[in-house]
């Protein structure tokens, strides 16, 4: 089964949007296996932008997501990953569409709310850096077959 890695950003947790963006998931279908609500660390935030850390904005983008409490979160489903990014919306709120979580909720691209894994591969990697195996949960929702054929 499909798991993705999302997280609510210290700008989502201020805003008191955590119910909201969780239930946008539950209302999807998908199954919540991992749930945690942290700090992150230097060290962990830089792991996770990896990716950027050539380019410009790599610090600012470390020093937001360490501001202060995000939340982790780990789900399942069939095709989660690219669904979680239709949910999640463009990157830049302004392009977002009505209906996204950033199209709905966010303003600016450097306070955009929520973060999702782009690809499985990536997905893989994300939820390996912020949650070990004995944090997930192996369960399945008991409507599942009026989810998923």
């Amino acid at each position: 089964m499909e798991r993705t890695f999302i997280a609510i950003k210290p700008d989502g947790v201020q805003r008191g949007l955590v119910g909201e963006i969780i239930g946008r998931f539950e209302a999807k279908g998908f199954t919540l296996v991992g749930l945690k609500l942290l700090v992150a660390s230097q060290e962990l935030a830089e792991k996770h932008y990896d990716i950027h850390k050539e380019r410009p904005f790599f610090k600012d983008l470390v020093s937001f997501i360490t501001s202060g409490p995000l939340v982790a979160m780990v789900w399942e489903g069939d095709g989660v990953v690219a669904s979680a990014r239709r949910i999640i919306g463009a990157t830049n709120p302004l392009t977002a569409e009505p209906g996204t979580i950033r199209g709905d909720f966010a303003v600016s691209i450097g306070r955009n709310i929520i973060h999702g894994s782009d690809a499985i591969e990536t997905a893989q990697r994300e939820i390996s850096l912020w949650f070990t195996d004995a944090e997930l949960a192996n369960w399945e929702l008991t409507i599942k077959p009026w989810l998923v054929e």
